[in-house]
């Protein structure tokens, strides 16, 4: 029997909120969900976070001054000694503290602007001035403070930081050896700020639906045309409505995205993107036209979100640019760098007018703090990017007031992964156990990431299509996973033989 009182205030206000012009009974706005959101020293997220490695910069911010970052919370200061070694140290000298931002790059580490001490990049402390006749004294102080240090590493124009317990460091993980990288092709890095919470950035890696309206043309008003829509590059198939299948993979520590969308009467487009944990996404081919048969096209896009703080974040990785991935021949590596990208116009707060206009590649132009303050508002509004809807969400964006459809199911998928290993409901997930799961791969995992056109005709009637693309979605990740026990050149052969079977299968039913 429901005992449950009918009449009850909680009941009462949510019928409330259907109500025709009832916004005062929906103006009431929770918290944000600390446990996924805040990222400081000591939180919950922030301890998991420090426990992996993180893109915080690139190489072209390194100079002949240090670089002042702000990273999970932390104040930083990057730089490239003399003898050519990445520091990333605490920003406040140990001593009194002073910023480090404001000091004098050495041969070997950092000296402080205020008092000369000089720290070497593991944040052994060098050099103590004190006056002649009492340098015992100044060498006991030496050896009594140490500045707080991270390991660093430059790969690819980007520079990596471990900020966890030096103890558990786990491998760097080379996914695949060499993230897919074909021949004559190459990592090209970049950095893009994001003025908000970074779950709401890498929710938008989940979110494979969106495509279909914030980068459709039907969205741009008043015919606008900025370059934020995939039929503006040739990739129209990028906007038909994807039927999505989401299914956790590497037990636990990952989710694979399986999009099937009809690009043409022929072809059959099925798109699988890879997210793992915490913050790392792979992305296939952006501009796919669907119109070629293609089996197990690999990495085009490789993201980390790596949180500032609380509410900033930057999303920091690498286009892979060259004929093996881009078969269309539309990526401009003259656009990948510094607050820009080029596979869609609207990923950061400066459009490309302005950050081309006034500034050069090599430029780290100043980043907007108000998005509503953007001399190109208006702009913005008549065709809005990445960046718009994401960090329009809020600062932190509140989970408790969504309403999602089945269609946001890899988000929300991707939530409760992280929360479990958060929490360590998910011992595999926890950090020592992905650390063990590098080594025991030699820090080089596989990846679902991959991008397929089967040749297809359209199903006789909706039920044949949606049962043939399904089909499709649920057995290309079937193939994958069941090839991950493989390396290289032999795990491709093996996937694209079996794709191709799965091709012919589905042409025999489709011909039945």
């Amino acid at each position: 029997m429901n005992t449950r009182d009918k009449t009850s205030p909680v009941q009462d206000e949510s019928e409330k909120k259907l109500v025709p012009f009832g916004g005062y009974y929906a103006n009431r706005v929770p918290g944000h969900d600390p446990e996924l959101t805040e990222c400081g020293p000591g939180t919950p997220l922030g301890e998991y976070m420090r426990r992996f490695w993180h893109p915080v910069c690139m190489s072209m911010e390194l100079t002949d001054t240090p670089r002042f970052l702000k990273i999970l919370g932390e104040e930083l200061v990057a730089f490239r000694d003399g003898a050519g070694r990445i520091g990333l140290l605490h920003a406040h000298c140990v001593h009194r503290g002073a910023s480090l931002e404001y000091g004098k790059i050495e041969h070997n580490g950092i000296s402080c602007c205020y008092h000369g001490m000089v720290f070497d990049i593991d944040g052994t402390c060098l050099r103590v001035p004190f006056p002649q006749g009492e340098e015992e004294e100044g060498e006991r102080y030496r050896c009594s403070i140490r500045q707080g240090a991270y390991k660093a590493f430059e790969r690819h124009g980007l520079v990596f930081a471990y900020m966890g317990p030096p103890d558990q460091e786990p491998p760097f993980p080379e996914w695949e050896s060499n993230f897919t990288v074909a021949e004559g092709d190459e990592l090209v890095p970049y950095s893009n700020f994001q003025h908000c919470n970074w779950l709401q950035v890498q929710d938008n890696s989940a979110d494979n639906y969106h495509t279909m309206a914030l980068h459709a043309k039907r969205q741009v008003t008043g015919e606008h045309y900025q370059g934020t829509t995939f039929d503006e590059v040739g990739a129209a198939s990028m906007e038909v409505p994807p039927d999505m299948h989401f299914m956790p993979v590497h037990q636990g520590r990952g989710l694979a995205a399986a999009g099937a969308r009809r690009a043409d009467d022929g072809h059959m487009f099925i798109r699988v993107q890879h997210q793992v944990l915490p913050n790392f996404s792979l992305h296939a081919y952006t501009s796919e036209d669907g119109k070629k048969k293609k089996l197990f096209s690999r990495f085009h896009m490789i993201r980390w979100t790596v949180p500032v703080d609380d509410q900033n974040s930057k999303m920091m990785g690498w286009r892979v640019m060259g004929p093996g991935i881009d078969t269309r021949g539309v990526g401009d590596k003259g656009m990948v760098g510094y607050e820009t990208i080029d596979f869609l116009e609207g990923q950061v707060s400066m459009r490309r007018p302005e950050r081309f206009g006034q500034y050069e590649l090599k430029d780290m132009p100043p980043i907007h703090t108000d998005h509503r303050t953007r001399a190109n508002y208006k702009d913005c509004q008549y065709a809005p990017g990445d960046y718009e809807a994401i960090i329009s969400q809020r600062p932190i964006a509140v989970h408790a007031l969504e309403n999602p459809t089945k269609f946001d199911a890899g988000l929300y998928m991707f939530r409760k992964l992280l929360r479990d290993a958060v929490r360590g409901s998910n011992p595999n997930a926890g950090p020592e156990q992905f650390a063990q799961w590098l080594r025991d791969c030699a820090g080089q995992p596989n990846s679902y990431c991959s991008g397929n056109v089967f040749e297809l005709p359209v199903g006789r009637t909706t039920e044949e299509e949606v049962t043939l693309r399904r089909l499709l979605a649920k057995q290309v990740v079937a193939i994958i996973t069941e090839a991950d026990k493989l390396q290289g050149k032999e795990r491709a052969e093996f996937v694209q033989t079996k794709m191709e079977a799965l091709q012919q299968d589905v042409l025999a039913k489709r011909n039945a």
